[in-house]
């Protein structure tokens, strides 16, 4: 009997150390409340868009009221394109994802910036990185592919079956730096 417990104890050690280790894992640098999880270009063909998409995993345990508000630099110029997003402090992650883009080129780095802010307005923390895109923006058809909830074919693409329109883009995008 005594072997038993004695085994049982040797056995049981291993996952109480394991346990007592997990409990002292790292949660980040002093003043960190995020960190960046992931982030990309979303190239949605069917609808002609492209957007920024960045998720943020907490390090900290969160509290009500706080927001993410990013600053995404225009890769058809001008000013930066911000979005506010409100931080739900039971989700296990974050996601902000910007309007839809004009512009996007292949390989050239964009800045991105997001702000964490308490309920009060004060800034928690800062992160700044950028984005880089594998694709041009020029992969994606002209118009919408489909309309509306039921895929319904977009009758300006008629007869044109890679979605390039006569005349393309109305605007035209800065030249690549």
């Amino acid at each position: 009997m005594c072997n038993f417990k004695r085994a049982s104890l040797t056995l049981a050690l291993p996952f109480f150390a394991a346990l007592a280790l997990g409990a002292c894992r790292d949660t980040g640098a002093e003043g960190e409340y995020f960190e960046i999880a992931g982030k990309l270009f979303v190239f949605n063909y069917r609808v002609a868009t492209a957007t920024y998409l960045v998720n943020l995993r907490p390090l900290q345990p969160l509290r009500e009221g706080e927001t993410a508000v990013a600053s995404f630099e225009d890769p058809a110029g001008g000013e930066p394109i911000v979005v506010r997003q409100k931080i739900w402090p039971k989700l296990e992650k974050t996601t902000i994802e910007s309007p839809p883009l004009r512009c996007v080129v292949k390989d050239r780095p964009y800045q991105v910036s997001i702000r964490i802010e308490g309920a009060d307005g004060r800034v928690m923390q800062t992160i700044e990185t950028t984005m880089t895109s594998s694709e041009n923006q020029s992969l994606l058809p002209d118009r919408p592919l489909v309309l509306g909830p039921a895929y319904t074919p977009n009758p300006d693409r008629a007869g044109r079956p890679d979605g390039k329109l006569p005349g393309g883009d109305s605007e035209p995008c800065p030249s690549p730096a």
